[in-house]
Order: C-alpha cells, then sequence, then structure tokens
C-alpha cells in the first residue's frame, strides 16, 4: 500500500504543478469542476445516495451549478461582496464541523438521519472550495497570470506537510489519541509534528518563492492552515465512519478517492482566502 502511495505522490505532484503555472485560467476552472463533480459523486455515497442515477445527477447538477457561479460571480474582483459572504459562510461551516466531530458519536444523531443535512454538508464543503480556488487562481491575474497560482501553491504545500508530518511523527512519537472515535490513527503527537512541518514548510517557501508575505501572516497562514487541514481531514473521516465506508472511492491507488485526496484542502483553502482577507491583502 506504501509503494502504491509513493508512486501515485509522484504521478500526482508533478500534475499538481502542471495545473497551476501551465494551464491556461479557462483550462484551469474545467479541471477544478471536474474535480468537484467526482467529488460530489463520492459525497452523494456519504449522504446515504445508492442508486447510480441519483449520484449521477448529483455530480452533473454539481458541475451547472459550479459553472454558472464562474460565468455570474466577478473573480477577478478582490473585493466582490458574494464571494467575502461566501468565506464568511465556509469560516462558520467549518467551526460546525469541528464541534460535530469533536461530539461525534453523539452529534450524529442531529444529522445521520437527514440526507438533506448530509448533502448540505456537502455544498458548504465543496462550493466555497471552488470559489477560493478560482479567485485565488485569479489573484492579480491581469498584471501576473501565476502570482495566484503561487499562492494556491503555498496553500496546498502546507496541507500536504501537514499531513505528512502528523503521519511521520505520529508513528514514530504517537501515543496519545487525538479524537478516536473518529480516527482512531491521528494522535496529539501527530498533530503537532504537522504543525511544526508546516511552520518549517511556510518558512521555506517565503524565502523561495516569488511572493511577498509578512512574517506574521505566515506563522497565522501556518498554524491555522494546519488545524483546519486536520478538521477537513476529520470531517470526512466521520461522514465516511458514519456510513461504513473505509474510503471515499477507490479511483486513486493508495490514495483512495477524490475527497480522500482534497479533505484538507476543502477547508484550507477557503481558510486563506478568509486570512487574506483579514489581513487585507487582497
Amino acid at each position: 500500500m506504501l509503494s502504491y502511495r509513493l508512486i501515485v505522490a509522484f504521478i500526482l505532484i508533478p500534475l499538481v504543478i502542471a495545473i497551476l503555472f501551465w494551464f491556461p485560467l479557462f483550462s484551469f476552472v474545467i479541471t477544478i469542476i471536474m474535480i468537484c463533480m467526482l467529488a460530489a459523486w463520492e459525497w452523494s455515497q456519504l449522504a446515504g445516495m445508492v442508486k447510480r442515477s441519483q449520484r449521477v445527477y448529483l455530480s452533473a447538477l454539481c458541475g451547472l451549478l459550479l459553472s454558472g457561479m464562474f460565468f455570474i460571480m466577478k473573480f477577478d474582483e478582490r473585493h466582490f461582496y458574494p464571494l467575502r459572504i461566501l468565506l464568511w459562510i465556509s469560516l462558520i461551516w467549518w467551526v460546525i464541523a469541528f464541534i460535530l466531530v469533536f461530539f461525534y458519536p453523539i452529534s450524529a444523531s442531529l444529522w445521520s438521519n437527514s440526507r438533506y443535512l448530509r448533502l448540505l454538508f456537502g455544498i458548504l464543503t465543496l462550493f466555497p472550495f471552488f470559489a477560493e480556488m478560482i479567485e485565488l487562481r485569479c489573484y492579480h491575474y491581469s498584471t501576473n497570470h501565476l502570482i495566484g497560482s503561487w499562492y494556491l501553491l503555498f496553500v496546498i504545500l502546507l496541507a500536504w506537510s501537514t499531513d505528512s508530518g502528523a503521519y511521520i511523527f505520529g508513528k514514530l512519537f504517537g501515543k496519545n489519541k487525538l479524537i478516536p472515535k473518529v480516527s482512531p490513527e491521528k494522535t496529539w503527537e501527530g498533530l503537532v509534528g504537522g504543525l511544526f512541518c508546516s511552520i518549517i514548510v511556510a518558512w521555506l517557501f517565503s524565502m523561495l518563492a516569488p511572493i511577498e508575505m509578512k512574517p506574521f501572516m505566515q506563522i497565522v497562514s501556518a498554524i491555522s492552515i494546519a488545524c483546519f487541514s486536520v478538521i477537513g481531514d476529520l470531517t470526512e473521516s466521520m461522514l465516511k465512519r458514519e456510513a461504513s465506508i473505509k474510503n471515499s472511492s477507490n479511483l486513486i491507488p493508495g490514495h483512495g478517492g477524490i475527497l480522500d485526496c482534497i479533505d484538507s484542502l476543502t477547508a484550507a483553502i477557503p481558510l486563506f482566502g478568509f486570512l487574506l482577507l483579514i489581513f487585507r491583502l487582497f
């Protein structure tokens, strides 16, 4: 299994870089829409949908709505009001998600029997993720096509380093379980290791990448993104546990499904957009 993960990682890393830096904007948007459609297909299973036709319709509807969002919303305008509202909604959702995870399985009594609530969770997860992926990619697009790509790479590297650091430190030093009823393998030692790795990566990135970021913003971003990426991971784990499935799908060998790969980013990407808003960098 580990060999599969390494092989797929060596394929995915250059693919992600190519999508961020070499794809034209419209091709990038189409790619993110397709990723979200596959994620919606997988989420339908978490929501309790078993009929193939229902899952196909949900995925197609997701793609249609996201396409409409792209053409209606002004992603190149940094103060476009609906996008700001969407970031606030996303922040509130992830705070609620943390509470649901923390009090699981007691909290499951509030949502596990409602397909509509679980679908709502999916909307609150995927739509802000899509919107902020596009908004960050459009950052200063008219003056420099790649600035937004560097910001996206920054968040992706922080989320990945948190996950990798948590895995390594958890394996080496993990003794105290983080939230065992949701994810028995995660430990407090792993969380600390993930935070440490994210801070190191943020520092290295600021030294090497052609973007300006204040030291305080680096530290706040590293810690916040690390924490929220863990919340995104744990939220999907909670939903999978309630649905009695191990992986969202078997689309990616050694990794599971699309959701298993982007679960941390669905929380980290909107959070970073919110941080940029708060620090008035947008």
